[in-house]
């Protein structure tokens, strides 16, 4: 797209694998979107990271990508990483973690809804219409020494877990301020769900402590807590008695996989990634090299997540015709499955 003074400028990541054939679409779409709205436009600058980087010049992130992905409006990936190419120590190259850590993306938001005609694997018909909202706290919990692990001879490995007071307060008001908007669009009771193991760890203790502390600020909006063993469970039972969930780092990143089977698989799941000053947007699914190019890569989690992105601009710019295209996007996609024929 030509540049323009007021165009709102999308960092685009489209990494590896199958990253880069979802993102395609996803760019028409949203041009197709601004052109006829006609009040707002992207300009798209990609930037390469990732396995594939990493592979070539040894890698992952480059300085220049963060600066430049740094100065967007907003960031929107694709997926990163690639089964063969790994660190010294075996694990994988993600650079996505790394970017929420560098822009302080400390709510990793992961919304699971449904519609009528989406590939859902609960035979309840209530599973047709899901509709709540996980928010994972990205940057500390059990990933904080992801890093610095500390292994004795052969013997030992060790990796602790950090809950602090200011990213617990930021995530719970964050979850809280969610569920507000929500009741206030007829989505949801007004309810926010702290999960964690309060009943074995003190850091889940403390982190509940907080929880509560902070739920007094939101007086209208239901506050309670479940351990995440019984969630996993929920999720499956009867994940229709939800509204918004807040949850550590590892926690959340396990239940929002559980979360994504319920829409589906991985392929329907969108997610974001804010912090305070910047924001990214990314499918939940991973680079699936297996059927790159084949034609075969599901686009819909790539799609509802530039959804979520132009919700998200459309809310921290008081843009009402962002925030529209955002639904005009998501209903688009809910008429696509609406015959049940896209499986």
């Amino acid at each position: 797209m030509a540049s323009s003074s007021n165009a709102i400028r999308v960092a685009v990541l489209p990494g590896d694998g199958i990253g880069r054939e979802v993102m395609e679409p996803c760019l028409a779409c949203l041009d197709v979107l601004a052109a006829r709205a006609g009040s707002f436009s992207f300009e798209y600058e990609t930037l390469e990271a990732g396995a594939g980087v990493f592979r070539d010049t040894g890698v992952a992130l480059p300085d220049d990508v963060v600066k430049r992905a740094g100065k967007a409006d907003v960031m929107l990936l694709g997926a990163m990483g690639l089964p063969e190419v790994r660190y010294e120590d075996g694990r994988e190259i993600t650079p996505q973690i790394e970017l929420r850590e560098i822009f302080d993306l400390f709510a990793g938001v992961r919304p699971v809804e449904t519609f009528p005609g989406s590939p859902v694997p609960l035979k309840d018909p209530r599973a047709a219409n899901l509709d709540f909202v996980l928010v994972r706290e990205n940057t500390e919990g059990l990933f904080h020494s992801r890093m610095t692990t500390q292994i004795t001879g052969d013997e030992e490995a060790r990796e602790t877990m950090l809950i602090t007071r200011k990213a617990t307060e930021r995530l719970a008001d964050f979850g809280f301020q969610l569920a507000e908007r929500r009741k206030a669009r007829g989505r949801g009771e007004g309810r926010v769900t702290c999960v964690d193991k309060a009943n074995v760890f003190g850091a889940f203790a403390f982190m509940r402590k907080i929880f509560y502390e902070r739920a007094a600020r939101f007086p209208d909006i239901k506050a309670d807590h479940w351990y995440v063993d019984a969630m996993a469970l929920s999720l499956i039972r009867n994940p229709w008695n939800w509204d918004v969930m807040i949850t550590e780092n590892m926690f959340g990143d396990i239940l929002s996989d559980a979360a994504a089977a319920l829409m589906g698989g991985m392929g329907m799941a969108p997610s974001a990634d804010i912090g305070d000053k910047h924001a990214l947007f990314q499918p939940c699914h991973g680079t699936a090299p297996d059927i790159m190019g084949t034609g075969k890569a599901n686009p819909t989690a790539m799609l509802l997540s530039g959804a979520m992105m132009l919700d998200w601009l459309g809310e921290t710019n008081n843009d009402d015709a962002l925030a529209e295209a955002g639904e005009r996007l998501r209903q688009a996609v809910r008429s696509a499955f609406a015959d049940g024929t896209l499986v």
